[in-house]
């Protein structure tokens, strides 16, 4: 009985002490929820102004801006990687520095061409305030990268030898003479040429990385703490020909040059697409050179002159008012209509209506169009309206103006406004705009959008293909413009475009010599134009050329400053004479280009190795890569000089792999 007594004692001792520790536990649990709530309730602004605001932020990291291809995909911009090299000297432990800072001091004084003590010097100061961020240098491209990271000390890498790397983007262009002004900039601020025209492909999508407060005014990238990846832009191949870029750039600047004229433009169009070719703008800068800066085919609305008369006659054509067998008396060359006197540069006599065209009369023109339109002038702007010439070009490049044409409508309009438009004044219009019409002569009636872009894609594949746009699908009949170019193609055969004429290349266009600014007192300006299409039986091209202010003393006619520049690129693109060839490659006047293209060497990669890729045609490789799953960075255009990772390297997939091009 005493042993069952002792029992319960000795139970309800050990009961009554779990009950307590029991409840001492429920009450630090208590208090421990409690204070939780407290913090999330009362103090989490507080920690988080006091802290983490103050110590850590979010930054932007950059994604890489897409690549701009010509048609042939030969580079025009690409984004290149940057390196910034930081040092954090609290990190480097006393030992590895004091060792090793006299050969990183030599090695860091062999490459920048910086004595060896000024480093020192800079070295044993930062090193002694453990700064944490040092900015040694900034911009370096991938080879000098490649070769500071294995200095001494800096091959340790960040946690033991302090050696910070910030990676940033550049966008660089690969035609730095020819294309500048077309192919453009977005800075952010400024959109335009290509690169603000496609900037919503080109662009990717930023992400955001969290950075450490260092001092007061410096912030610590954590590589390692990345909130959101970029995701880089898409790539795109816009339908510039380099070739025929450079032979419109090089044919142009050559006859600004000897008329000593301002400024000029070039625009090359594709006949059956509407792709532009080739658009050169080159004005002339302080030191007397030709730069392309500005891009004047679609941002200056000008008085076209007597390249209109194409766009006037083919709506008399059109409405059966002129045929093959109509004929004007010019007279002496020179009319008064409605108290304006109207004049010709090239004789008189009576013209049939190809001859109006071919000798370029304002009289025949007026005539013409006017004994047709002048009691119903609608008409006549109705066809214009038709064609576009009242409207804004729809077209992806920024800053295209819309023309202006003088209607009944406007104060200004008077008895001689339809004799004036109807030979190129009294009307201002970009040239692209004009180029889009006589593209649609030249395509039979029917006239195209100007193509920019040709394709767009994304890690090697292609996310759109660009079609033809059709903006007026019969500009006139069939006989009209059938009619228009037999006479625009006798204007270079006998008439003010004869300077041109070859007998290998047919060649349809028409001469413009138009004056402006010729309200203001002191010597007259001109602008001299051709604008035309070849071959004439089978048009694959059109082209406009307009040479600004040429020197007056030399020339200023559209037949002899222009239409030559016209000569020139027609006869190298369709005829594709070849420049510094071998003779035994020409067979009949005609190039054997298969002894001109390199093959498409196709790539491997074996059991994961890299492949070696040095000595070939970047172009053709680097879209294999990307197509294999690696990301690829490159720098520079033509064959590939160098790549990392070497050959034989065992590289994954989504690796990013480096190569150096020629240049």
């Amino acid at each position: 009985m005493q042993k069952q007594n002792e029992y319960d004692s000795k139970r309800k001792k050990t009961l009554r002490w779990g009950y307590l520790f029991a409840v001492g536990v429920l009450c630090v649990f208590v208090l421990f929820l409690t204070r939780i709530v407290i913090l999330q309730n009362t103090n989490v602004q507080e920690i988080k102004d006091d802290y983490i605001n103050k110590n850590y932020r979010e930054a932007t990291l950059k994604a890489a801006r897409g690549n701009l291809f010509a048609s042939d995909g030969s580079i025009l911009a690409t984004t290149v990687m940057r390196y910034d090299i930081y040092l954090d000297f609290k990190t480097m432990k006393d030992t590895i520095y004091s060792n090793n800072i006299g050969a990183l001091t030599d090695s860091l004084s062999k490459m920048f061409g910086k004595s060896r003590g000024e480093f020192r010097q800079k070295f044993d100061e930062q090193k002694k305030k453990k700064n944490q961020y040092y900015t040694l240098v900034k911009g370096l491209d991938f080879d000098e990268y490649d070769r500071i990271r294995n200095f001494p000390i800096f091959k340790r890498g960040k946690n033991k030898g302090g050696f910070i790397v910030d990676r940033n983007y550049k966008r660089e262009l690969a035609t730095s003479e020819i294309g500048a002004g077309t192919i453009g900039m977005d800075n952010g601020e400024v959109k335009a040429g290509l690169e603000g025209a496609f900037s919503k492909y080109l662009t990717g999508t930023d992400g955001r990385r969290l950075e450490q407060r260092i001092n007061s005014s410096q912030w610590k990238p954590i590589d390692y703490w990345k909130v959101k990846e970029p995701v880089d832009g898409e790539d795109v191949y816009t339908t510039l020909d380099l070739r025929i870029q450079d032979i419109a750039h090089s044919a142009l600047e050559k006859q600004l040059i000897t008329y000593e004229a301002k400024h000029g433009t070039v625009i090359v169009m594709e006949v059956e697409t509407g792709k532009v070719r080739a658009l050169v703008n080159l004005r002339k800068n302080e030191n007397g050179d030709y730069e392309d800066s500005y891009n004047y085919a679609i941002k200056d609305n000008i008085e076209p002159g007597s390249t209109f008369k194409t766009i006037s006659l083919l709506a008399a054509m059109d409405d059966g008012f002129i045929d093959e067998n109509t004929t004007v008396d010019v007279g002496n060359g020179v009319w008064t209509y409605a108290k304006q006197r109207i004049s010709d540069g090239h004789g008189g006599g009576t013209y049939d209506i190809s001859d109006v065209l071919a000798k370029s009369s304002n009289v025949g023109t007026a005539k013409l169009i006017t004994k047709y339109y002048a009691e119903k002038p609608q008409i006549f702007l109705d066809h214009l309206k038709r064609w576009k010439l009242f409207d804004k070009m729809d077209i992806e490049l920024p800053g295209i103006t819309k023309p202006k044409i003088v209607t009944p409508q406007n104060k200004r309009w008077n008895a001689a406004t339809l004799a004036s438009i109807s030979y190129g004044y009294s009307s201002n219009i970009n040239l692209l705009q004009l180029t889009t019409f006589y593209n649609g002569v030249a395509n039979g009636g029917k006239m195209l959008k100007p193509l920019f872009i040709d394709k767009i894609m994304k890690d090697g594949k292609v996310m759109y293909s660009a079609k033809p746009e059709v903006i007026v699908n019969k500009m006139a009949s069939e006989k009209a413009i059938k009619m228009m170019t037999s006479a625009l193609t006798k204007a270079v055969e006998k008439g003010t475009g004869r300077s041109i004429f070859t007998p290998n290349l047919k060649m349809a266009g028409k001469t413009g010599t138009a004056r402006f600014e010729y309200w203001l007192p002191g010597p007259m300006k001109y602008r001299a134009s051709f604008a035309g299409f070849y071959p004439a039986d089978n048009p694959k091209y059109t082209c406009y050329v307009m040479i600004s202010e040429p020197n007056t003393a030399k020339s200023f006619y559209g037949g002899t400053v222009s239409a030559p520049v016209f000569k020139e690129i027609a006869g190298k693109t369709f005829l594709k004479t070849p420049q510094n060839i071998e003779k035994e490659m020409l067979v009949d006047r005609k190039v054997n280009l298969n002894k001109l293209i390199e093959p498409n060497v196709k790539i491997a990669v074996n059991n994961k190795q890299m492949p070696s890729v040095v000595g070939m045609i970047g172009k053709n490789i680097i879209p294999q890569l990307e197509n294999l799953g690696y990301r690829v960075d490159f720098k520079g255009v033509g064959r590939i000089k160098e790549q990392f990772p070497l050959e034989g390297t065992i590289i994954s997939k989504n690796q990013r792999i480096y190569l150096s091009l020629q240049n």
